[in-house]
């Protein structure tokens, strides 16, 4: 599948409220650094800010605005751990490996809010996050799978929902009961994301917007990358480009596919109308394949994301092709106006664990699955601290072996998309 010329497609309710941006340009010149990043999301911006705080040199590419892919468009979701039950990774890699892997992916969330309470970033923070069962026979796993996290784990931050509490944390009659996280919540990405560009340029990092990277080479020891106006030298370089990876390393992008999603904001509901929606007002997804995802904005509006797309080419109607998702959690909003309609690329593995790596002087996090919101500020803080000489974390998910998706060039994406339409099928059934 060739990677989508446009990351983000259509006007999100997150720019229409963004704040103000650090003043950039585009690269002009040969630079010197200790360090470039590639990618000025949450990945590449949380790199560049730990990276500048230890007194490196960094100097960081975007290839368009800042925020104007994933990070900037994504569902505000803080949901915990990994894409994986707790339980699937102690019997997949082992208790004691499965065990550090769900701790250092919890830790995400509270880096996360270390760096909104340290940075004083506005970027409305709000506790609670609702996984709800989609279907009645997904409700016993969960069942299951919270005792886990309880009795084995050590997490003690979920309660179970019966089916009849569901409406006290969300009105819907299409949940069969679920896991509320005390510990998961929900924010405006974006405004998150310019909080941590502005701290970055604080604390000495130079960002350089409208500077896509042509070229990623090695040469004495050195990293080189160049652009269509300049070029950056430097003793090592963070990939964090996640679904714009092939284009600059194909290698690379063939373990995760962009997969595109789209969002749909309603107009202002009020206090009231948005808190019958979602009492709790929490970030809610649910158990199918093909998930829906929605939280209240501050001013009272319903986010929400359903659906996926396996081609960069968007609906001629992104609000009417969300809205379907929409009327089905809630026929009652089957008037309600569309302010804003958007869309974004997902990286997606094939396993749905994040690509980490390096190669030298080099290294790289992509494929979050969904779960970038949060895991993204973690792998772009662990490769600062690997570029540091400090890898024991790094190096716990660098050790997750990946298989590239099959088919080559050529075969990938019809491959994946077969498989893609046959457990969005299994949600209908």
């Amino acid at each position: 599948m060739a990677v989508p010329t446009t990351l983000g497609i259509g006007e999100s309710w997150y720019h229409a409220t963004a704040h103000d941006r650090p003043a950039t340009q585009p690269l002009a010149g040969h630079l010197h650094a200790d360090v470039v990043v590639i990618g000025g999301g949450f990945t590449g911006m949380a790199a560049a800010l730990a990276l500048a705080e230890a007194g490196r040199a960094v100097v960081l590419l975007e290839a368009g605005e800042i925020g104007g892919a994933a990070s900037g468009r994504n569902g505000g979701q803080l949901i915990a751990g990994l894409r994986w039950d707790a339980s699937d990774l102690t019997k997949s890699f082992g208790m004691e490996q499965g065990r550090a892997l769900f701790n250092l992916a919890l830790s995400a969330l509270d880096r996360v809010r270390d760096r909104i309470a340290r940075h004083a970033i506005a970027c409305d923070y709000r506790a609670g996050q609702f996984y709800a069962a989609a279907r009645p026979d997904h409700f016993p796993h969960m069942i299951k799978e919270a005792a886990y996290l309880r009795d084995t784990m050590g997490y003690t931050s979920v309660d179970v929902i019966e089916p009849g509490e569901v409406p006290r944390i969300v009105n819907s009659t299409a949940y069969h009961g679920g896991l509320f996280d005390r510990n998961g919540g929900h924010f405006h990405p974006l405004n998150y994301l310019l909080g941590l560009a502005h701290a970055a340029v604080q604390a000495g990092a130079v960002l350089h917007t409208d500077s896509p990277a042509h070229d990623v080479r090695t040469q004495s020891g050195k990293v080189i990358v160049t652009t269509a106006t300049g070029s950056v030298t430097a003793g090592h370089a963070v990939l964090a480009c996640d679904s714009g990876m092939g284009s600059i390393r194909p290698d690379l992008a063939r373990y995760a596919m962009p997969v595109m999603n789209y969002n749909i904001a309603t107009e202002p509901l009020g206090q009231a109308g948005a808190g019958a929606l979602i009492p709790a007002n929490a970030a809610i997804s649910d158990s199918r394949f093909v998930l829906d995802y929605y939280r209240l904005s501050a001013d009272h509006r319903l986010i929400f994301g359903g659906g996926e797309k396996y081609s960069p080419t968007p609906p001629s109607d992104i609000a009417a092709f969300v809205r379907r998702h929409m009327i089905r959690a809630f026929p009652q909003l089957a008037d309600v106006r569309i302010d804003y309609g958007w869309g974004g690329a997902v990286g997606l593995s094939l396993n749905r664990l994040p690509v980490v790596g390096r190669e030298a002087n080099i290294f790289y996090a992509h494929g979050f699955s969904g779960h970038g919101a949060a895991l993204t500020t973690l792998m772009g803080e662990l490769m600062a601290e690997a570029v540091l000489g400090d890898s024991p974390r790094f190096d716990l998910f660098a050790a997750l072996r990946h298989r590239p998706f099959p088919g080559g060039p050529l075969l990938r994406h019809p491959l994946y998309v077969a498989g893609m339409l046959y457990y969005a099928l299994r949600d209908r059934l």
